[in-house]
Order: C-alpha cells, then sequence, then structure tokens
C-alpha cells in the first residue's frame, strides 16, 4: 500500500499493536473505535465510527453479494495463485451480472436530467 493510504477495519482489529503497526508503515489508521468496560466512546469516536460503517458497507455489500451469487468465500483450488484467480474471476462476474443495471441506472438518471431541464425551460 501507498504511504498515507487508510486502512479500514472493523472493531475486531482494535489493537495498540495494530495501530502501531500502520503508523510505522505511513498508513492511515481507519480501524474502528471500541468502548472498553468503565470507557464509553466519544461523540467524536461515535462520529469517526459511523464515517467509517459508511466506506465498509459499501465493501462488505460486494463480498456478501458475491458469496450469494457465486457461493464465494470458498476455496476450490489448492494453491495461493489458483485461490486468487478464483477471486479474480469472482469478481469479473459480479461485474457482469451488475453492468445491466448499473448501465439501465445511467440511462434513468439521464432521461430524468433531460426532462428536469425541459420543465426548468418552460
Amino acid at each position: 500500500l501507498q504511504k498515507g493510504v487508510m486502512v479500514l477495519a472493523d472493531k475486531g482489529y482494535t489493537s495498540k499493536t495494530n495501530r502501531e503497526h500502520l503508523s510505522s508503515h505511513g498508513l492511515k489508521d481507519g480501524i474502528m473505535r471500541k468502548a472498553t468496560k468503565g470507557k464509553p466512546l466519544s461523540d467524536k469516536d461515535k462520529e469517526f465510527n459511523r464515517q467509517i460503517s459508511q466506506y465498509r458497507n459499501k465493501i462488505e455489500r460486494t463480498f456478501g453479494s458475491i458469496r450469494c451469487w457465486f457461493h464465494g468465500g470458498r476455496c476450490r483450488y489448492r494453491g495461493l495463485a489458483k485461490t486468487h484467480a478464483q477471486n479474480i474471476l469472482e469478481a469479473i462476474c459480479y461485474n457482469i451480472k451488475r453492468a445491466p443495471q448499473l448501465y439501465l441506472n445511467t440511462l434513468l438518471e439521464n432521461e430524468e436530467a433531460s426532462i428536469r431541464g425541459a420543465l426548468v425551460m418552460r
């Protein structure tokens, strides 16, 4: 990873060791904050977690769809290279499955924009 990139992770990765590892490699800490016994999260930490969750939701939704549609998450092959190839093929299939809907959404957005433009000109 390039220096300055924020690494996003859920509360399960909260530890001093992980945070130090990120900073020693020049990476930004995007690990969600975790409340401890007797020390609740501050409003600032709650807001930070909310913002991280918005990004993570988009990513996790994609992985969830791959697991559901293509039974992803199971290695069908032995070896890192073959498993990596499987993951790449699952991602390609995901994009192919999503492409028609994304294209249709773009057409609808363009149509709505042209209708709004026509209404404004009246």
